[in-house]
């Protein structure tokens, strides 16, 4: 398709995120023009479902007059406050107040950021911190898992354990190191059950604390269901067993709720409904369903007795931004926690889930899919050359690509992770556009089908 105008002028102007964006010059950008409930616009006039709430993050969709009034109202009275020297506003006050209340864990203190590659880039700031407090400055080193997506800034896109994220940024820092990824279906070894999966995770993770040294481990990092590794849905008997591990050997244990928090996986947060008990959590996306960057994490009290003693002995806490506790962040984000309990939005996740999941059973039906995967509404269609023999397409083929351009010629716009489809739709969906959006995507994986077997594709290398 000829770029337009605008997709000239896109071209020429701008660098897009995660893009190849040689292929980019080619083919140009999508002009989204609006939004409005679940549907986005283009400048061509085309109507899509959006099936992956904008970047994992707009919850209740576009066009939410409350949010926007939120916005204006709060511009009106306050646009602007630094929070540095001891300056506050009832925004943030009230908004910290609300995550302690809802988060899980013993939460003591919230610590504002602009969004989730910062807010997990303090993780790692504030455990070293911690831990010099402590007198162990020894205890640094941070524990992510392969295939984790924790941000992109040096240190979160150092915990983040994708290779593309790494290469020729001259990452990853010290003191991060990585256990395996839970994913069963892929990392299952023959006949294991997934009791015995989790059972040897959890020896992988203490193999690797012991061959670091316990006293050198101060954190370990995970996001309850992994998102941009392939929406990875762990075993339920994974975290609690990691827990156990965790807990014997004095380490801080963090939640990255920034996909999963706010209602995702049919609970408030992912670390409650797959049985991860957090030290701390990161937040971020849906805390304002998309409207404005904003993200923050819960500080455990012996954290901020650390953070107490550092700030008196060196006569400041020497940590904050610009935006720290943003007023209109905070607004938005106060009247979108308002909306989810008001309208009961874990009672309405938890009703559409089984249907949800049922159509994912019904693709994983398809000679393409090899595994299918969903807890709550999120999901992950994994595109396969053979079903029996679980062998992956060559990346260079581009199957997934495929299937995404053609889920958006039928009107659905969602994210190919290599090979893998997902699926995480605003959670103001309806059954009937659930249904509907689950026919595009059913009507994309065909004509991938027959793409790839017209293309000879499933043949080995």
């Amino acid at each position: 398709m000829t770029p337009t105008n605008m997709g000239v002028r896109d071209i020429e102007s701008l660098v897009h995120p995660f893009t190849n964006l040689k292929r980019h010059r080619e083919a140009g950008p999508t002009i989204l023009d609006r939004g409005q409930g679940i549907h986005l616009f283009d400048d061509r006039g085309q109507k899509y479902i959006d099936g992956l709430a904008g970047l994992w993050c707009t919850s209740l969709g576009f066009g939410n007059e409350e949010l926007i009034e939120a916005a204006a109202s709060q511009m009106r009275k306050l646009p602007f406050s630094s929070m540095f020297t001891g300056k506050s506003h009832e925004p943030a006050i009230e908004l910290a107040e609300k995550l302690k209340e809802i988060a899980p864990g013993s939460p003591s203190k919230v610590l504002f950021s602009s969004g989730g590659s910062d807010a997990n880039d303090m993780q790692v700031k504030l455990t070293w911190y911690y831990n010099n407090a402590r007198g162990m400055p020894q205890k640094k080193k941070i524990i992510s898992r392969m295939r984790a997506y924790h941000g992109i800034t040096v240190a979160s896109g150092s915990l983040t354990g994708l290779p593309a994220i790494h290469t020729d940024f001259d990452l990853p820092i010290k003191n991060v190191v990585y256990t395996s990824c839970p994913d069963f279906y892929r990392g299952a070894a023959e006949g294991e059950t997934e009791d015995q999966f989790t059972d040897r995770m959890a020896r992988d993770l203490e193999e690797l604390i012991q061959k670091e040294g316990p006293d050198t481990v101060a954190a370990f990092i995970a996001e309850p269901v992994m998102g941009a590794g392939g929406v990875v849905i762990p075993p339920k008997s994974y975290f609690p067993k990691i827990n156990k591990v965790l807990a014997a050997y004095d380490v801080r244990i963090i939640s990255d709720e920034v996909i999963c928090g706010f209602g995702r996986t049919g609970e408030w947060f992912g670390a409650q409904s797959l049985g991860f008990q957090p030290s701390s959590i990161s937040v971020a996306k849906a805390i304002t369903s998309g409207y404005f960057p904003l993200g923050a994490i819960t500080i455990e009290e012996p954290l901020y007795q650390a953070m107490l003693s550092e700030s008196e002995k060196i006569g400041v806490f020497g940590h904050g931004f610009t935006y720290t506790g943003h007023p209109v962040g905070c607004a938005i984000a106060l009247k979108t926690i308002e909306i989810y309990q008001r309208e009961r939005i874990l009672d309405r996740i938890r009703a559409l889930a089984p249907l949800f999941a049922e159509r994912m059973s019904r693709l994983a039906k398809h000679e393409l899919v090899g595994n299918t995967r969903s807890i709550g509404l999120i999901g992950g269609v994994e595109l396969v050359a053979d079903r029996k023999a679980r062998r992956m397409f060559d990346p260079k083929q581009g199957v997934g690509a495929y299937c995404l351009n053609e889920c958006q010629k039928l009107g659905l716009i969602t994210r190919a992770i290599g090979d893998t489809i997902a699926v995480c739709p605003p959670l103001i969906i309806t059954e009937a556009q659930l249904n509907e959006l689950f026919d595009m995507l059913e009507q994309a994986v065909k004509n991938t089908e027959v793409w790839v077997g017209s293309k000879s594709l499933r043949k080995p290398a």
